[in-house]
């Protein structure tokens, strides 16, 4: 069968597809080129006039596609065989008369933008139309015609002649360039035998020169080299291996001949090889479980969700055309086939209505993909799973679990939880659809309640806001309504349910008294006398019901001004009222009151607590005085030489200024030599009135009165030094000394005391220099040949005699401290037992003594040694360590501590405390 039917057939076969009107398949990023790198185009014979085609004969209706991804690109098409060309839709023509198709044509067909540098080329083969019997579409028909299209290539390429080219239809003029050879299509995933011969490469000059053939280009010289391999001599190009068009589709290589010395007989030829597909990979899903969401209650053709897989294998072939169905849904409820899925693009919609969340929350559906176009018999398949999750809507209104509630509150008590408003709901919890919002509708004109909800349980909390009064109220109705945060959905209708009554019962309990006016204000005059009745302030039992008496008594009076009768509240003084006290606050003074009840029927005592507020008004009671209380002024009269004066009162208006200022007329002194003049209400100024002053000290004496009806008036001197001044008006040195008062007997006298002082501290050193001679002129107590204050030697090591050299001295040594005991060896050395009592205080030694004191310090050191017994030797039990065997000094246990004569021990008694208790024992006394 003629190679080029084969390939029809092949075409027809892979590239064959039909849409699908549910939707449109992914698309690849769009590339501007041919679709394909080879087309085959069969002539229908219908075109035929006997055996020639005419010029610009259309010669089928297959086109050569090109993508233009701009739209606005103007592309040209140039043919290599003058004969044929294509037109801008894509249509092959003939562009010349052609005589006879009985061969099949091959030429290259190149696309140039007009203003674009860019190139795009296919080969396109042109057949005449045969009536093949057709395989049929199995997997073994494919196979049997990727065989044939693998035995039938051309077996003998030669190097063509060069010719010229003339001009294509388009206008555009072709350089001059070889004959294109046909591509040479090879079946990926050949199982051999390798290697395995393709085409024979020819020159003509075979016959007249020695030839040899190569090969170059990426699978022959260059990676992945080794793919193609040619006889040198012969030209016969092999293959060597399977291919993989996943890994590379195509190959492009040249074909060399050279004679024997290396010179080029035939210029090189293009060949390419395109690798024909085969359907050897499964479609892939991006994932292995989707997952998508669905509103319940959605209508048919509500869109769920997309899955989508990918084939390695050609997408412009059957074998890599995807398509998809599901295979089965889980649950079947309410019917088994809720979704569809749309087999180009993978979108899954539903198909029937009634998805209920509260029925089935979850669909799980498995979703095939197979490509071949879908076709099961000879495509490969492959799943994936969707989860597909129903959302939840308001579709069911919240229920109120029964229709009345009841409760209980005591009186008086705010945020106290009355009872708990249970309600369901079917949808979702802890989302707005499932959220109660609860409203008080009736029954709470006052607003004593509100419901707030429990964010975990959804109940309704009824709490009490606003103080109830058992009094006024001693039960509620309310009529409570629940809803949802969101609404409800389109169509669904509130439940009955949803509205339910509450019934409160107030609890009494004792009130505490209550004053009806709290605080209470009164006005009074200050200065009331004692025992005057200022008002009653009573309290009144909010307990209606209730029979008490109330009692009252004094909470707080910081002034301790009044007093309240403990059975009618009526308030007396116990003192005057001054405006002026320091616990008065803007003229009004507070005390605060307490009353209670007697706690009656088992209740505790109840108790209230009132204010009486006493605005004060004010008398004229207080004089003013006047500041400051001293000054100076310059003994000659200046114009700055006064002084201001102010008065100030603690009453208050209108018993304060203005004030009036004047001088008494005795001493008639004042009013001679001082003038006072009025600036303001509240101040005055106080001048000389003469030239001249002689300098000291005056008190002069102001008479101020206030503006009170009567008015009050008060006398206050003011101490003013007169001194000399220098050119600024300030008081000079002497002057100041002079004001003060201090006279020049008065100075002298001063002078007098200072030397008598000196002369004093002058003796005082006299006498201690004297004393202190006198102190080293005192003799010691010892000859000065015998003093041994400077050379005090300190023995505390004892050795024996020239016989008992061999001896540690350590042994002797009488220790600073205990703490080598704990870790000596035993038999080492002898320790005396030291009392455990508190030390004696021993006399200080000055740093540079005195040699008169050096007899004192002797004796005191002395008694003081004498009467300590912690000083060594100790009078307790010594302790003796082992000191060997053997002396050479012999025993002594002949000794005899007794005697026959008698001896007196009495002088014992006179060697001090340390020998009383040997005293005791030796001296004086009969034996018992």
């Amino acid at each position: 069968m003629n190679i080029g039917c084969v390939i029809l057939a092949c075409t027809l076969l892979v590239g064959t597809s039909s849409g699908s009107k549910a939707g449109q398949p992914l698309k690849p990023p769009c590339r501007p080129g041919f679709s394909q790198n080879f087309y085959t185009v069969i002539v229908s014979r219908d075109v035929l006039h006997g055996q020639k085609i005419l010029k610009d004969t259309t010669l089928s209706s297959e086109r050569v596609k090109f993508e233009d991804c701009q739209h606005s690109r103007e592309v040209g098409f140039v043919s290599s065989d003058p004969k044929f060309s294509v037109r801008p839709d894509g249509t092959v023509y003939a562009e010349q008369e052609v005589a006879n198709l009985s061969e099949p044509v091959q030429f290259m067909v190149t696309a140039r933008g007009l203003h674009d540098p860019h190139i795009w080329e296919t080969t396109v083969k042109l057949a005449l139309a045969r009536h093949p019997h057709p395989l049929p579409l199995t997997k073994v028909g494919i196979e049997e015609m990727l065989s044939r299209v693998w035995y039938s290539q051309p077996r003998v390429i030669k190097f063509p002649r060069r010719h010229q080219r003339g001009s294509s239809a388009n206008g555009l003029r072709r350089q001059k360039r070889d004959w294109v050879i046909p591509p040479i299509n090879v079946p990926e995933n050949s199982r051999g035998p390798f290697p395995h011969m393709l085409v024979r490469i020819r020159s003509d000059q075979d016959k007249e020169v020695g030839i040899r053939y190569s090969i170059t280009g990426a699978g022959a010289d260059q990676p992945p080299s080794g793919i193609y391999n040619i006889d040198p001599i012969s030209g016969n190009m092999f293959v060597t291996q399977p291919l993989d068009r996943e890994e590379r589709a195509s190959f492009h290589l040249r074909a060399h001949a050279v004679d024997m010395n290396g010179n080029q007989v035939e210029n090189p030829i293009d060949l390419y090889i395109y690798v024909i597909d085969m359907n050897d990979n499964r479609p892939e899903f991006q994932n292995q479980v989707y997952n998508g969401s669905v509103a319940e209650g959605s209508k048919p053709g509500s869109s769920v969700m997309q899955v989508t897989a990918t084939d390695s294998d050609d997408s412009t072939t059957a074998n890599g055309m995807v398509r998809y169905r599901i295979l089965s849904q889980t649950p079947h409820s309410p019917i088994p086939n809720m979704f569809t899925i749309n087999s180009e693009t993978g979108d899954i919609v539903t198909v029937a209505a009634g998805l209920d969340r509260e029925k089935v929350s979850q669909y799980t559906i498995i979703v095939q993909a197979t490509d071949m176009e879908g076709n099961l018999n000879f495509g490969l398949s492959n799943t994936a799973t969707a989860l597909i999750s129903i959302t939840d809507i308001n579709d069911n209104p919240p229920e109120l679990t029964v229709r009345t509630f009841s409760g209980e509150v005591p009186e008086n008590k705010v945020n106290v939880v009355v009872t708990n408003l249970t309600v369901v709901d079917r949808d979702q919890p802890h989302t707005p659809n499932w959220n109660a919002v609860y409203r008080i509708v009736s029954g709470d004109p006052s607003g004593h309640f509100t419901i707030r909800t429990n964010p975990i349980t959804n109940e309704g909390m009824l709490t009490v806001v606003k103080p109830v009064d058992f009094e006024m109220n001693r039960a509620f109705m309310l009529t409570v309504v629940v809803s949802n945060q969101a609404h409800l959905a389109s169509g669904i209708q509130s439940s009955l349910q949803s509205t339910a009554g509450v019934t409160i019962s107030v609890q009494d309990v004792n009130e505490p008294p209550v004053f009806p006016i709290n605080p209470k204000m009164i006005r009074f005059e200050e200065g009331v006398p004692a025992g005057t009745t200022l008002t009653v302030f009573a309290a009144q039992d909010p307990d209606h019901f209730i029979h008490q008496t109330v009692r009252y008594s004094k909470l707080s009076d910081p002034a301790n001004w009044l007093k309240i009768n403990k059975t009618n509240g009526q308030i007396t003084t116990m003192a005057l009222l001054d405006r002026e006290s320091m616990y008065v606050k803007d003229n009004v003074y507070e005390a605060t009151f307490l009353a209670f009840d007697n706690g009656k029927s088992g209740s505790p005592q109840a108790s209230g607590t009132g204010t009486l507020q006493i605005y004060l008004i004010d008398v004229n009671d207080n004089a003013p005085v006047l500041i400051p209380q001293e000054a100076q002024v310059c003994e000659h009269a200046r114009p700055n030489s006064r002084i201001n004066i102010t008065a100030s009162d603690a009453d208050a208006d209108p018993n304060v200024g203005p004030f009036v200022f004047e001088l008494p007329s005795f001493p008639a002194s004042v009013r001679r030599n001082w003038t006072i003049s009025r600036l303001s209400g509240d101040y005055a100024q106080l001048r000389l009135r003469i030239p001249y002053l002689e300098a000291g000290v005056y008190e002069i004496p102001v008479i101020v009165s206030d503006s009170g009806n009567p008015p009050l008036s008060n006398r206050s001197v003011i101490r003013v030094k007169v001194c000399p001044c220098d050119d600024n008006g300030d008081c000079s040195a002497t002057g100041a000394v002079a004001a003060a008062g201090l006279g020049t007997g008065a100075i002298i006298a001063i002078l007098i005391c200072i030397i008598i002082l000196l002369s004093m501290v002058l003796l005082f050193v006299v006498w201690m220099k004297r004393r202190e001679k006198e102190r080293q002129a005192k003799p010691l107590l010892i000859d000065p040949e015998d003093d041994v204050r400077d050379n005090i030697l300190k023995y505390d090591e004892e050795g024996g005699g020239e016989e008992d050299q061999d001896y540690d001295l350590s042994q002797l040594q009488q220790p600073e401290s205990l703490d080598h005991i704990i870790s000596k060896p035993a038999g080492v050395r002898r320790v005396d037992e030291r009392p455990v009592i508190a030390e004696s205080q021993y006399p200080v030694r000055p740093s540079l003594p005195h040699p008169g004191d050096i007899g004192d310090f002797i004796n005191d050191g002395l008694r003081a040694a004498d009467n300590d017994p912690t000083a060594p030797p100790y009078d307790s039990l010594l302790v003796f360590d082992y000191e060997g065997s053997g002396s050479t000094a012999g025993s002594v246990s002949s000794l005899n501590s007794t005697s026959s004569d008698d001896q007196d021990y009495d002088y014992l008694n006179d060697w001090g405390p340390r020998f009383k208790k040997l005293a005791d024992l030796y001296g004086g006394g009969d034996d018992d």
